[in-house]
């Protein structure tokens, strides 16, 4: 049995201050602006504020990209449009600053962070500062084997915990989390299948780089094996992640819950996130409350988990390159609404609405005898 108990997530975690949010919406109210006039950005300053714990809200100003990165044994099916085993050049066009992520942080002035998992190459091969968690070199193939062994799986999530705790202790004040992977959607697929008691066909997506028909077949075809496996270990969500997830994944499925149990505020990305994140509230039902959905990928399994976590993309580009991609153009947003928030004066009093006067009272006429 594992010694790393993830029900003592449920009582760890917390929910964002409801008090400091009702201070929030109070001073909405008093703001110039009508209540309203700025729909959704309202709603996300007041998030802020309640995650943050103080009004007005403080500027997100450490925010941070971290990836985790790992293949897929399922890959060598043909499920990807991606070579199997080729994660290790995403990492490294990310790492050189060649990649649409590392494009992006350059302008935003975000650092990235990317944390190898289960990368098909050589522990030496990327520095160590990315390898150090490093658990295994790619995960199982899932239709016919696990992802991981039970250790992997135990060892995997703690290493997702560890990297929150340091991302938490450095001074970062909101993530953006994706994953680079070959092969990752297939077991994201799978979890939110397995999870929201769907078919193969409902979640199978075609990739960040769109697949043909015959690939989504074969794509399919490993989702419905590997959910039969799935099936039977649904109640314990580390022999979920380690039947059928990767080591990614369940590191990505620790980050997200030791980010909540810190109160540090993720926004995810594309579908392998989703797919962590609904893992994630399993464990420990009031952990989303710490998340936003960056944007929409057009992935059917990620529209599937963000709706049975109540979560609404705050963008819908079309972006479907993953890699943090999405929800790292939602972070301008996200600051955006902070600004507001904090830095919108009020309405003078003599502007506030007046009080109704009371009702003149009328003397009661004496009766006559």
């Amino acid at each position: 049995m594992s010694s790393l108990e993830l029900d003592d997530f449920t009582d760890l975690i917390e929910r964002p201050d409801g008090g400091v949010r009702r201070d929030a919406e109070a001073r909405r109210e008093r703001r110039i602006v009508p209540p309203g006039a700025l729909g959704r950005l309202d709603e996300l300053g007041e998030w802020l504020a309640a995650a943050r714990g103080t009004v007005p809200v403080r500027p997100v100003e450490r925010p941070r990209v971290v990836l985790f990165a790992g293949d897929h044994g399922v890959a060598g099916l043909g499920v990807s449009a991606r070579p199997a085993g080729g994660a290790e050049q995403l990492v490294r066009a990310v790492l050189e600053g060649a990649s649409p992520v590392s494009v992006l942080a350059r302008r935003l002035e975000v650092p990235v962070r990317v944390v190898d998992m289960a990368l098909d190459c050589a522990p030496d091969a990327l520095p160590k500062d990315v390898s150090r968690y490093r658990v295994r070199r790619g995960s199982g193939r899932i239709d016919i084997e696990d992802a991981l062994t039970p250790e992997e799986a135990e060892a995997a999530l703690r290493a997702g915990i560890a990297v929150a705790d340091e991302e938490a202790d450095s001074g970062t004040d909101l993530v953006v989390l994706g994953d680079v992977s070959v092969g990752g959607t297939t077991p994201a697929a799978v979890l939110i299948a397995a999870l929201c008691g769907t078919d193969a066909s409902v979640v199978t997506g075609r990739g960040g780089v769109a697949i043909d028909d015959l690939a989504w077949m074969r794509k399919c075809a490993a989702i419905r094996d590997a959910l039969r496996r799935a099936r039977p270990v649904l109640g314990d969500q580390l022999q979920l992640l380690a039947t059928v997830g990767g080591a990614d994944l369940a590191a990505m499925t620790g980050f997200l819950l030791q980010c909540a149990v810190r109160k540090l505020p993720v926004i995810l990305d594309g579908v392998v996130a989703a797919a962590c994140a609904l893992v994630a509230q399993r464990v420990a039902f009031r952990a989303p409350d710490w998340w936003l959905a960056g944007h929409a990928s057009g992935e059917p399994g990620q529209a599937k988990a963000l709706d049975r976590m109540a979560l609404e993309p705050l963008l819908d580009q079309g972006v479907k390159v993953g890699e943090g991609v999405g929800a790292l153009l939602a972070l301008p947003l996200v600051r955006s609404a902070a600004a507001l928030a904090a830095e919108l004066p009020e309405k003078p009093e003599e502007l506030a609405e007046p009080e109704e006067p009371e009702a003149e009272k009328v003397p009661e006429t004496e009766g006559t005898e």
